[in-house]
């Protein structure tokens, strides 16, 4: 049998320059999931070179539990400018989650961030990640986030706060209910990107731009289920009157929607609902079904048309 060879890249190679070619690419969804994978957090992109007083943060981003996020790159080594920067941008804008991504964690760094997550409140966190490219022969670069510090325990933390046994009824029902499509979704084949579930009436995925998501929904009390795409952020309003402009093509489609501007708040949703009880797992199959293939449809419907918004 003949094996390839694996090789390690210099990241310089492939990204010139950190503001115009490295934070661009890791703000694309698609990337940015690949560093919440490594920290076992949902990031969603806020913006890309926000202006932090006389400074600029290279990512702000959202959590799964709307907490905000700051990444800082740096292509390089770690050095004591960048850690100064990491704390001021995260003063400024009172982030709970600090990443610091780089080509190379020194020691000392390292140390500074461990001492930062043990003298900082709990519900604060530090990580500093390693960015690597590797090839195997005439591969394209794939690349490789290495966490190298981070809370103490904060694999456990997860997982403790997803498995709690001190979780409500209804919450377990939910995460019960969203391991199983999560588990459907896998063993039937989708090519849509799986989070992992949490204790909430709602399941998100990617549609291929920040601010917009598939939203799967569940209702215990009125026995629903729904699908939507959930728009938020400054420009929501306009992202919505641009797609109610296409909404007869978009229903030819999909079906005759719930179209809900939300005129009393700033985010929009365009909704399918049917009926259905995700706490009688003997519907489960029926509703993973239904899941499956609305999700599915939405992205494909969606996405182009969102990614082509003019805003």
């Amino acid at each position: 049998m003949e094996l390839g060879k694996v090789e390690k890249l210099s990241v310089r190679d492939q990204w010139k320059n950190e503001e115009y070619d490295f934070t661009p690419w890791l703000a694309k969804e698609e990337n940015i999931q690949l560093l919440g994978d490594e920290i076992n957090l949902d990031l969603e992109v806020e913006g890309v070179e926000i202006a932090i007083g006389s400074y600029k943060a290279d990512i702000v981003a959202r959590d799964g539990n709307n907490r905000t996020v700051i990444i800082e790159n740096q292509l390089e080594k770690t050095d004591h400018k960048h850690l100064g920067q990491i704390i001021t941008y995260a003063s400024g804008v009172e982030a709970q989650i600090i990443v610091w991504v780089c080509s190379q964690v020194t020691d000392e760094h390292r140390q500074a961030i461990d001492w930062l997550n043990e003298v900082t409140r709990a519900d604060i966190a530090f990580f500093a990640c390693e960015i690597e490219l590797w090839r195997i022969g005439d591969s394209v670069a794939a690349p490789k986030f290495n966490v190298v510090a981070s809370p103490n325990d904060w694999t456990k933390v997860v997982k403790s706060t997803v498995n709690s046994k001190e979780l409500s009824d209804t919450k377990r029902a939910h995460l019960d209910f969203w391991n199983g499509f999560k588990s459907y979704m896998e063993e039937t084949g989708t090519s849509l990107k799986l989070r992992q579930p949490r204790p909430q009436h709602w399941y998100t995925m990617a549609v291929g731009r920040s601010k917009f998501h598939i939203s799967l929904t569940t209702n215990t009390q009125s026995k629903q289920i729904g699908c939507e795409i959930y728009i938020r952020g400054d420009e929501a309003k306009e992202a919505f009157a641009q797609l109610v402009e296409q909404k007869d093509t978009i229903e030819a489609l999909l079906g005759t929607l719930e179209w809900h501007e939300l005129p009393d708040g700033q985010d929009c949703r365009i909704k399918l609902s049917r009926s259905g009880d995700s706490k009688s797992a003997a519907q489960w199959p029926e509703l993973n079904g239904w899941l499956k293939d609305e999700s599915e449809a939405f992205f494909k419907v969606f996405s182009p048309k969102i990614r082509a918004l003019n805003f």
